[in-house]
Formats: C-alpha cells, sequence, structure tokens
C-alpha cells in the first residue's frame, strides 16, 4: 500500500506545481526570443560595470543592499535633491513630523541603525555641552560606561568608537548589578518580557535605555509600541524592512535626548558622529517611507509575500525526500518564510553545497544557509562562555526580498538542484 500511496502523494504535488510548470515553460521561450533580437532584460547599470545583479531570497541584508526603496521614496528623494535646505531646520522638521507618527517625543534620521546606536551613545555620554561634545571620544570625568544585555554584538563598535566602555550583562540580575556611578546608557536586543524588566529595571534605576530592533519594521505598530512602553531611545533600520534608504535609520526618543544626539551628529562640525552623513535625500526618503508604511494594507502585502513562498514551494515539493514549511519568523525579517530540507547525509549534499550551487548560477541567487559572507570571522556575539548551536539542516527562502516573478526561476533553479543531487546519490 505505501508505494501507491507514495505515487499519488507524488502526482497530487505535481498537479499543484503544473501551472508555474508551464510558466517556466513560456518564460524560457520568451526570454530566448529577447536575447535573439538584442533586447536582453537583464542589461541594467551594474551589468554594464561588469557587476551581477542578485535575485535575493534571504531577506534584508545589508552586504545585499538591504531591501528596495517604496515608490514613495523614491519620488520623495528625487524632489528633495532639486532644493537646497538648512539641514538643522530639516532634522527638527523631521523629528516633529516622526512625533506625529509615532507618539515619541521627537526623533531623527541617522545613518543606519548603527548611526544611531553611535548617536545615542554620544548623546547619553556628553550631552549637549559643546566641550563634551569636542571631547569624545575621550571620556575622562564622564559617565561612559554601557550595558550590553545579553553581551557582545558584532555591532557594538559604533558604541565603543564614541569612546564607551562595554560593560556585559547577560541576566536582569546582573543587569541590576552592572549598573553604578559611570553608567551612561542600557543597550538591548531583547523584545517581549525580557524587554519589559529590564527597562523596569532601567526606570528604577534612572539611566537611559537604547532598545536596537533593527529589523522591527514590519509590523509597523512598533514604532508606537515602544513609544507607549517609555523607552528612552529605539531605533529602526531605513534600508531593511522599512523599505526606505539604504544608507539611513530611524532614531526615536526622549526629546532631550534626540536634541543631544543631534548636537553630537552630522553636520556639526567637530562631534565625534560628522562622519555618519546621512543627506537631505536619505532624511525624506526615510520618512516617506515611515509614511508609507502607516498607510499600507499590510495584510494584502503578506498575503502576496506568502504567495510568493507558496509558489517556490509548490514547485520543490515534487522532488521527494524534500520536506517544506512555511512560516513567519517572531524577530527581525519577520515575512512569510519557506524552509527547505531534506536528509543531507543520504543524498551527500549538503545545505552548504546547495547555498553554493544558487549563488554560482545565473542569475546568481542568494538563499538563507549558515553562512554569513559580511562577517568580520573574529567577532563572538554574546555570551562567550554558550555552547554554539549546531549548524540548521535546513534553508531558507525570505519572502520580502523575492520580487514578483521571480519566484518561478527561483523554484525552478532549486527543484533542478535538489532533483540533480538526489538522482547522484542514488545512482
Amino acid at each position: 500500500m505505501q508505494p501507491c500511496s507514495s505515487s499519488r502523494r507524488s502526482f497530487v504535488k505535481l498537479l499543484a506545481a503544473a501551472p508555474l510548470l508551464s510558466q517556466i515553460a513560456v518564460r524560457d521561450l520568451y526570454a530566448q526570443a529577447a536575447t535573439a533580437i538584442g533586447k536582453d532584460p537583464r542589461q541594467n547599470v551594474y551589468t554594464r560595470l561588469g557587476v551581477k545583479t542578485v535575485i535575493n531570497c534571504r531577506g534584508t541584508w545589508t552586504y545585499l543592499s538591504g531591501s528596495l526603496e517604496f515608490p514613495e521614496v523614491q519620488r520623495a528623494q528625487a524632489e528633495a535633491a532639486l532644493h537646497f535646505v538648512n539641514m538643522f531646520d530639516l532634522q527638527h522638521g523631521v523629528g516633529r513630523r516622526l512625533s506625529e507618527l509615532t507618539g515619541a517625543e521627537s526623533g531623527m534620521v541617522t545613518s543606519g541603525a548603527a548611526g544611531a546606536m553611535a548617536a545615542a551613545t554620544a548623546a547619553c555620554i556628553a550631552g549637549a555641552d559643546d566641550k563634551l561634545i569636542w571631547q569624545l571620544p575621550d571620556t575622562t570625568g564622564l559617565k561612559h560606561e554601557v550595558v550590553m544585555v545579553g553581551g557582545r554584538s558584532a555591532f557594538d563598535n559604533a558604541i565603543r568608537l564614541v569612546g564607551a566602555k562595554l560593560v556585559l550583562a547577560y541576566s536582569p540580575d546582573e543587569l541590576a548589578n552592572a549598573i553604578n556611578d559611570n553608567t551612561a546608557m542600557i543597550y538591548t536586543t531583547d523584545l517581549g518580557d525580557k524587554l519589559q524588566r529590564e527597562l523596569a529595571i532601567a526606570k528604577e534605576r534612572k539611566v537611559p535605555m537604547l532598545l536596537d530592533d533593527a529589523a522591527g519594521i514590519p509590523p509597523v505598530s512598533n514604532a508606537k509600541l515602544y513609544a507607549s512602553m517609555g523607552i528612552d531611545l529605539y531605533t529602526f533600520s531605513g534600508g531593511k524592512g522599512l523599505c526606505g534608504p539604504q544608507c539611513s535609520g530611524l532614531l526615536l526618543g526622549r526629546k532631550d535626548l534626540i536634541e543631544a544626539a543631534l548636537m553630537n551628529y552630522n553636520p556639526r562640525e567637530g562631534a565625534v558622529c560628522r562622519p555618519m552623513k546621512v543627506g537631505k535625500e536619505e532624511i525624506i526618503g526615510c520618512l516617506t517611507a515611515l509614511e508609507t508604511w502607516f498607510n499600507l494594507d499590510d495584510k494584502k502585502l503578506y498575503a502576496e509575500w506568502n504567495g510568493r513562498v507558496d509558489r517556490i514551494r509548490k514547485l520543490v515539493d515534487t522532488v521527494p525526500g524534500v520536506t517544506t514549511n512555511i512560516y513567519t519568523p517572531d524577530d527581525g525579517n519577520r515575512y512569510p518564510t519557506l524552509r527547505v530540507s531534506w536528509d543531507e547525509d543520504a543524498w551527500k549534499y549538503t545545505v552548504s553545497d546547495c547555498v553554493q550551487e544558487l549563488r554560482a548560477g545565473n542569475p546568481v541567487i542568494e538563499v538563507l544557509g549558515p553562512d554569513n559572507p559580511s562577517l568580520v570571522t573574529a567577532v563572538r556575539e554574546g555570551n562567550p562562555n554558550r555552547k554554539e548551536p549546531k549548524p540548521p539542516a535546513h534553508l531558507e527562502l525570505v519572502s520580502m526580498t523575492i520580487q514578483p516573478g521571480q519566484e518561478i526561476l527561483v523554484g525552478q533553479r532549486l527543484r533542478a538542484a535538489l532533483s540533480a543531487a538526489r538522482k547522484k546519490s542514488a545512482a
């Protein structure tokens, strides 16, 4: 009975994938015809430089240029580029608008979430005193310790370059004990109940807290949530889920600390964060991205994203021995994500093998596997005594960065790679 049942399941999966397989055939014929008459749709400003573009199924990674901007953001930046403006006036105007949108007392646009980390740290150490602003990164005589909840981070150099000393804490008790007269700020990436406990300690000890939720939008409701919680400072990346300019970020929170951050930031000459320039186009673009999110039908958007990875799933499911499921992560890259796994040992074909094969093809396809091509290899995040987790025995495809129509090509390539590996192992 089992062979018959297995054949029936395979037939049902092929039937589900049939419309997609037909699209693949039509697309291949169109591409051949276009190339024959010299109209290759793959030619663009990057390929003319000899740089390959990427089909991004990995998510909003900075080394893969983050995300793609909303059309509204592109139009707003083009308009912003037509005028001169006083940058101090612009940041204050944007701060007022960010307050209206989020309920935070104020806000500013920075050069990414890392730029926000540096600006926040400088604000908490030097405040708005020009003598102290000029003194940084020399912190002699100043409160200069930053408690890192959860330990080290690959991004904590944004805090260290301001002159801060890192103090590591791995639990609420350790956080409370780490705070002293030299503590200038608490940094955390925790969410939910952990964040609530840490915030209560920060409030009790009267130490400002910075929440780094770089990939925290979507949902856009987080922009209001953290303000309602009374978090002193919080940041989002502009170039991730926000779909704003890649080199932008948002820093929101207490008005006095935002004002101090602006005093320590570009375009102030002599400020430690002067190199972290963000232009008028990025400032307007990042604000527009947030406004756009508040006007979106996110249920419709999530349905579109889910549909893309579901079409890939249907194609990949036609390969016997492959297991798939679609889920949405709880933290960071909160988009419908397709998880694909198979018996690596039996097939003699690992997840890393598949990642490299897709990356080496034409066009380049990036999926989420165990590697991180952008990581400084010496980095050790978090608790240095913890056991390193075993690399996941699956790869993932993140829906948000897959553009309409690309899912068919991705499904075809992944299906072909897995089919070939399975057949080779059975030979």
